[in-house]
């Protein structure tokens, strides 16, 4: 039998005492899939004596992350911290110097030094994997890096924050507010105490930054994502997208065009018999469009220890069974040097058209005003409802619902610009992007 591979992981916290325990407890299984035993033989952690319910004693204790990859005795460094910079990037970068393989699930540290770390993983000859970095147990990353080689990627998109995803099913299913259901998903685990990376999109954006290089070979860019989170969302508008036919979910989207490559993350309405109108809770839901394959939508645990854990154990175990000298799979899909620069997609026409919220002044002529305003944008109305809100506020305000046909979204933000400007608008106005299946393009 082959000698065993000898692992050191930094950052024992959920995830990491999930890896560990499963490594511990599939040790036959692992020897059987790998051909060679898998061994965790050193660890890094904040407090060595604080108890995670698995057993450490016999594996080496480091002082901290950089030390355990520029000394233990080791084949494969799992970085397990998170964070883009400090400890999780001297790290992992000291560990590929070393030519150490790495695993690691930190999508904030690839989505700003991904690049730069591939470039280095490749001049090493060693591997860098992170699947789970991106959905946690869906197995994305290699759907797009090998198994959909030959094929053309016209666009990603999917469902990659199981905190959104679970405050907007729980506002919907049980009528409460977005406060309402944001201090439930954290009494439950499933948002940190402070959730602005999570419900301001930030999480799915570096995700979709991954993703997007994977699917068009151009250089990552985190920065330049159309990015719009979920708090402005409220009951009103998950009710008013019920009635229309639709479910609100915070979707990233990535979409190759005739000028460039368009990234966003922002509410969007989908049809409810949609597939990925199902996918609900924590859930995550990923599809790719592809010329050859066609939609490929995987559905899984987007995130927790045990689905996080399979994910870093699946790239463990690609590590094990990968010969000595055998021709590496490019870390990003191509080749680091080789990847294009980011060229950002001109603006274009939204197909699915445009949800419009307006609380007004109960004003004769308010009507007239707005659609007013819509015509000089050369906007097309769907449809236009008048809701009462008396159940809310003050019996002079009024709600108006638009739904628009296929129009230009810098038409739509103009047009509602200059509806604020008119002085019988309350509050802010909502948009909301509405996806509809291809065929009803």
């Amino acid at each position: 039998m082959a000698d065993a591979l000898r692992i050191g992981i930094a950052g024992v916290g959920t995830v990491g005492a999930s890896l560990v325990r499963i490594i511990q407890q599939r040790q036959d299984e692992l020897i059987a899939t790998c051909g060679r035993p898998v061994e965790i033989v050193a660890v890094s952690a904040r407090d060595r004596n604080k108890d995670r319910g698995i057993d450490l004693s016999g594996i080496e204790w480091f002082g901290g992350p950089v030390d355990l990859a520029q000394k233990a005795n080791i084949d494969v460094f799992v970085e397990l911290m998170g964070g883009a910079e400090g400890a999780a990037n001297a790290s992992v970068r000291a560990a590929l110097a070393r030519g150490l393989h790495v695993v690691t699930a930190n999508k904030a540290l690839l989505a700003y030094h991904g690049v730069e770390l591939a470039e280095i993983a490749e001049e090493k000859g060693v591997l860098l994997n992170f699947e789970a970095a991106v959905a946690g147990g869906i197995p994305v990353i290699k759907a797009l890096r090998e198994s959909l080689t030959g094929n053309t990627v016209s666009r990603v998109y999917g469902i990659m924050n199981g905190t959104c995803n679970y405050i907007l099913t729980k506002m919907e299913k049980e009528g409460l507010s977005f406060l309402e259901c944001l201090t439930e998903a954290q009494r439950l685990g499933y948002a940190e105490a402070d959730p602005a990376f999570d419900i301001e999109g930030n999480d799915t954006a570096h995700k979709l930054a991954i993703l997007t290089t994977l699917a068009f070979g151009n250089r990552i860019a985190a920065d330049d994502i159309y990015l719009e989170g979920i708090t402005n969302i409220s009951i009103e508008d998950i009710r008013a997208a019920a009635d229309l036919g639709y479910r609100i979910k915070l979707l990233g989207v990535a979409q190759r065009t005739d000028t460039g490559i368009e990234q966003r993350v922002h509410p969007t309405m989908v049809p409810l018999e949609s597939v990925i109108a199902q996918v609900d809770g924590v859930t995550n839901a990923v599809a790719i469009e592809s010329d050859v394959l066609g939609e490929l939508l995987m559905v899984g645990p987007g995130a927790g220890g045990n689905a996080t854990a399979s994910a870093v154990l699946g790239d463990i175990a690609d590590i094990a069974k990968s010969r000595p000298g055998a021709q590496r799979v490019p870390v990003l899909g191509h080749p680091a040097k080789a990847l294009e620069p980011y060229r950002k997609a001109q603006i274009q026409s939204h197909e699915g058209g445009y949800f419009i919220r307006l609380t007004v002044l109960d004003r004769t002529g308010v009507f007239a005003s707005i659609a007013t305003r819509m015509a000089e944008n050369r906007i097309s109305l769907e449809s236009i409802v008048q809701r009462s809100t008396h159940h809310l506020s003050p019996s002079d305000h009024q709600t108006i619902i638009l739904v628009t046909y296929a129009t230009m979204e810098d038409s739509v933000r103009r047009a509602v610009a200059s509806i604020k400007e008119e002085g019988y608008l309350v509050g802010e106005p909502q948009v909301i992007r509405i996806e509809r299946p291809k065929e009803d393009g």
